[in-house]
């Protein structure tokens, strides 16, 4: 079994095609990790063993990651035929009738889908604890979170069940638990992946499909998959002429990258995440770039404000579509403190609110788009500090009482007041990721360093819009210069 998991997609899939291993072996083998792992991860919330393996006997398309096992996320994007609850209870028993776009393109690469992974609930926190699901362990330390909210995604590829897997990233949600778990996390521009046809702008075009992997080439392969508008897309990302993983080919020049240990959206940075931005900028000079310490212009509170805003115009819009999808009236009971909150910020903004919210985030993308007139990159902690312990994050007995009392009485003064206090502390250990879903700038997540305590930290590069190719070559470049696919986790398939 390492023998055959202990890769990544790309060479899977060329073993596959040279007939050193067939795919139903590489079904077996990860049906055997996952089941092995699990146990400790509770990553898996639905299996699919027996579809992957009927489709793995038959024919398969010729492609670059044709014949290889993944998962995908219990969200982002339904499975035909297969549950999808997003984590609540409230979609307990719902299974939609088609694939998802960006699901039915992994389809028809010859990606054989395994299983649905573990996520907080409807994807809204960067940690993988939801009440119904339970929590997602890190197979690095089990004490610790996944990420979230693609977090089981990443402790399976973490943990070398499967190479890859599929998630979304609607303000960190693929390159915090890539920063978790060890893991290469790409946002790409808005617009590159379709969402369709269920899901329009999510979060007002904050949230991007795509994958968690071990590889670049996995990540650029899979982007090559996933990427391209769909017949009726309102708009589509700059074009980008050949494919992705081609970028990896070319050669990169000397760059201009940017730099800060600083918190964008929270006040403190811890020195191991500081240490691993600094020795990042030091290994980049090594390397024949130019950098220098910069802070990017923006209104931090203005921009924490629109993101609340519009997650939780999101959120009510969601739970209004859920209820349409299930025939079933919302309550309270049906959903966390903190989900059903948001859902009362969302039915108290008003669409004066939403639009200041909308200019904010223009005004934003306008201020990185002249800042990456300077320079071709910017590098940041992916988060400000090191992977948290399950529970750290969780709602405290003050907190409950207060979420209870809106819940008892929603009156939109004290509804705004909460909303205000939560931007206020909210951010303070993953304040790094959210801009960029603001913005619509692709960034990605490397990981590059380890903690004191044996934990993943991941370092961030953002780009100017329509720019994963420049941030997948200097990945690589990173990759081969300070590689990181040998480490291996402590709960980890074959072992």
């Amino acid at each position: 079994m390492p023998h055959l998991l202990d890769t990544d997609a790309t060479e899977l899939a060329r073993r596959v095609r040279a007939r050193e291993v067939s795919a139903l072996e590489l079904v077996d083998a990860a049906v055997a990790a996952i089941e092995q792992v699990n146990p400790q991860l509770n990553a898996v919330v639905h299996r699919m063993y027996d579809d992957a393996r009927a489709l793995a006997q038959g024919s398969l398309p010729d492609g670059p990651v044709a014949g290889v096992p993944m998962v995908v996320k219990d969200f982002d994007g339904f499975v035909r035929g297969v549950p999808f609850t997003a984590s609540t209870r409230f979609l307990d028993g719902f299974v939609p009738d088609h694939d998802a776009e960006a699901i039915a393109r992994l389809r028809r690469a010859g990606l054989l889908l395994l299983a649905k992974t573990n996520l907080p609930e409807l994807a809204i926190l960067g940690t993988t604890e939801s009440e119904f699901r339970g929590p997602a362990h890190n197979p690095w330390n089990v004490a610790h979170t996944t990420g979230g909210s693609s977090g089981g995604s990443a402790a399976l590829v973490a943990a070398r069940a499967v190479p890859i897997a599929h998630g979304g990233d609607g303000g960190g949600s693929l390159r915090i638990p890539a920063s978790i778990c060890g893991l290469v996390g790409l946002k790409a521009t808005r617009g590159r992946i379709p969402t369709g046809p269920d899901l329009g702008e999510g979060w007002g075009g904050y949230v991007q499909f795509g994958v968690l992997s071990r590889s670049v080439r996995d990540t650029a392969a899979l982007l090559d998959v996933l990427a391209g508008p769909m017949p009726g897309d309102p708009y589509a990302a700059p074009p980008h002429d050949g494919p992705f993983l081609a970028e990896l080919d070319r050669p990169l020049g000397r760059l201009r990258i940017a730099f800060t240990t600083q918190s964008l959206f929270g006040k403190t940075t811890d020195p191991a995440c500081a240490a691993a931005v600094t020795q990042t900028a030091q290994l980049l000079r090594d390397l024949g770039h130019e950098v220098e310490e910069k802070f990017p212009e923006f209104d931090r509170d203005a921009l924490v404000q629109a993101y609340l805003v519009q997650v939780g115009v999101g959120t009510a819009s969601e739970i209004d579509d859920m209820a349409r999808w299930t025939g079933k009236t919302p309550h309270a009971r049906d959903f966390e403190p903190a989900t059903w909150f948001l859902r009362q910020v969302g039915q108290a903004m008003g669409g004066v609110d939403l639009q200041r919210a909308r200019d904010a985030i223009q005004t934003a993308g306008r201020q990185m788009g002249a800042f990456h007139q300077r320079w071709d990159l910017l590098l940041t902690p992916t988060l400000a500090h090191p992977p948290v312990r399950l529970g750290e994050l969780g709602l405290k007995p003050l907190d409950r009482f207060g979420l209870a009392a809106l819940r008892a009485l929603p009156l939109k003064p004290a509804i705004r007041a909460a909303l205000a206090s939560l931007a206020a502390d909210n951010f303070e250990k993953s304040p790094n990721t959210q801009i960029f879903n603001q913005t619509g700038q692709p960034a990605i997540s490397l990981p590059l360093h380890m903690s004191p305590d044996g934990l993943p930290i991941g370092v961030q590069f953002s780009a100017a819009m329509g720019e994963e190719g420049l941030l997948l070559r200097l990945a690589r470049q990173l990759e081969e210069a300070a590689p990181w696919i040998a480490r291996r986790p402590a709960v980890c398939a074959g072992e």
